[in-house]
Formats: structure tokens, sequence, C-alpha cells
């Protein structure tokens, strides 16, 4: 699965967001508007990751679509 997939489909991906990063807000997730660069941000933020940790993350769990 691509990202431009997950961002055009936000409103439903962003539940699955959330289970998978629970520290995540609603508000969080409504900025994030399916943006990835926001995601990324918004999960070092929240989990004290180093960039490439979360992109790790997120990629492993974007090849759950596939």
């Amino acid at each position: 699965m691509n990202w431009d997939r997950i961002e055009g489909d936000w409103k439903q991906f962003k539940g699955k967001v959330q289970q998978q990063w629970g520290k995540l807000t609603n508000d969080d997730i409504d900025v994030i508007e399916g943006n990835r660069t926001e995601l990324l941000g918004r999960i070092q933020k929240r989990y004290g990751l180093a960039k490439d940790e979360a992109e790790r993350q997120v990629d492993t769990w974007m090849k759950t679509f596939n």
C-alpha cells in the first residue's frame, strides 16, 4: 500500500492509527489529516522516538494492509 491511499482514505485509517499508536490524541489525529510527515512527528513526540524508528514503525504498520 502506498501513502497516497492512506491519505485519501484518512477517515477510514485514523482509527487504525489510534489503535497502533494509542498515545496519539484525537487532536493529534485531526492535525495529522493523512500527512505522513505530521504522523511521524507526532509519533516521535508522544513516544520519544528517533525519526528513523518512527519511520520504521509506520512502514511496518503500512505493510499490514497489503
